[in-house]
């Protein structure tokens, strides 16, 4: 807390500069979870006290899907009132003729980037967003409960439901009867999507549209890891998760009734904290493997800002996006709230390594991570996301068998691909 108060102070101390002749007020729309929008806020006083501009933070629904519903409608109408947007790693390719091309902007900072993150928001030539900071998932246990029945680390999603299972059964025997094995993101949504992925790719399956834009997920390793997945519900899992998100999932964990997790890495903040019933009692490691011939995967996640062409403050908003993705800002971020930065030299930072010591010790994961397919699909990712999260959620929810349910989602996806994406 005193650390965070200094940054604060420091921050707050370097950025006192005249604000400008004829102050504007800005819109930001942020869908944010954790401690996200508190940080925000925080930073965003910061540049009104440096600037005298002001900003409103317009927050959003948890999903995801939710979210990229409200900008497509925003984005179609040419709404100016909306001037700065935080988007998904998946959403330029969709929404890139919408918003300002930040190359020229940023052509002295972006040596400084995490050179996947900048690539990652480039369409023909065009950078659509800056990286504001990177996620990928982890698997988060009870060091205790795995103490506690002696058991390792699992490697394979096997070995995890094993232990689940007998985790599970003793503690409830020894009267919580609210313990699970096992907690993730099931509902039908883009979350989802994410989770499946990486049950897939754990078995060496694919991907649900392949880099070179082919279709091949109607495959018996797909469906094995499916399978697996499917025998979770009800059983290790509670039928509930069927209706998770993150925060349902970090909840459930938090509370002391779950031994595994699989969560991105802004929980990690939370869990830990001083007001957390687990503090002290976490680890977290790579995902499970699909068996000891497969491997982890853990998908890419992560946010960024971008300018929209229809601000009436452009200049104005770019030096917000700046701003808000400099070095201090991320180094702020990635110690009050576990994300990420996407600056290569804040992984170096030694207040970073002292209070949040996952972040440096994460980035050789996030150096590995499974992209979705946004750049194969281009402007049908979202349909073709759609196709394939509820496939899986049928598959989940025993509405047919894997098998059919990827027969049937291939054949989906061949039509919406049509001769090309």
């Amino acid at each position: 807390m005193k650390l965070r108060k200094l940054i604060y102070a420091g921050l707050a101390a370097a950025g006192l500069a005249a604000g400008p002749a004829h102050a504007v007020e800005l819109s930001i729309v942020h869908g944010a979870i954790g401690k996200d929008n508190e940080v925000l806020r925080a930073e965003l006083d910061r540049w009104e006290k440096q600037t005298g501009n002001t900003v409103k933070i317009v927050s959003m629904p948890e999903s995801t899907t939710d979210q990229f519903g409200q900008y497509k409608l925003w984005l179609s109408a040419k709404s100016s009132d909306i001037d700065v947007y935080r988007l998904d790693v998946v959403w330029a390719p969709q929404l890139a003729d919408h918003f300002v091309d930040l190359n020229e902007a940023t052509k002295d900072i972006q040596d400084q980037f995490i050179p996947s993150t900048l690539k990652g928001q480039m369409v023909d030539g065009k950078l659509v967003a800056l990286p504001m900071f990177i996620g990928a998932p982890a698997l988060y246990y009870r060091e205790d409960l795995l103490k506690k029945y002696d058991r390792p680390v699992p490697k394979t999603w096997a070995e995890m439901k094993e232990t689940a299972q007998i985790i599970q059964d003793g503690e409830r025997e020894a009267g919580n009867k609210d313990m699970q094995g096992f907690v993730f993101q099931g509902a039908a949504y883009e979350g989802l999507t994410c989770n499946a992925m990486e049950w897939i790719a754990s078995y060496g399956g694919g991907n649900f549209v392949e880099p070179d834009g082919s279709i091949d997920i109607n495959n018996a390793k797909a469906a094995e890891a499916l399978n697996m997945a499917a025998s979770w519900i009800g059983t290790i899992a509670p039928e509930g998760v069927l209706n998770y998100k993150e925060e349902d999932a970090r909840g459930v964990f938090q509370s002391g009734d779950a031994a595994f997790m699989r969560n991105w890495n802004y929980a990690y903040a939370l869990v830990n904290g001083d007001d957390s019933p687990v503090k002290g009692k976490v680890g977290v490691s790579e995902l499970p493997k699909g068996g000891e011939d497969g491997k982890s995967a853990a998908t890419l996640g992560g946010w960024e800002l971008a300018v929209s062409k229809y601000s009436k403050h452009q200049q104005e908003a770019i030096d917000l996006v700046k701003f808000l993705d400099n070095y201090e800002s991320q180094k702020e971020r990635a110690i009050v709230t576990s994300r990420p930065p996407t600056l290569t030299a804040v992984y170096n930072d030694p207040d970073v390594a002292k209070e949040q010591p996952f972040i440096p010790l994460w980035k050789p994961v996030l150096d590995g991570t499974l992209a979705r397919p946004s750049a194969a699909a281009k402007r049908k990712y979202n349909e073709a996301s759609s196709l394939f999260w509820t496939a899986v959620h049928n598959t989940l929810s025993g509405d047919g068998s894997a098998e059919d349910n990827l027969a049937m989602l291939e054949a989906k996806l061949k039509r919406l691909k049509g001769d090309a994406w």
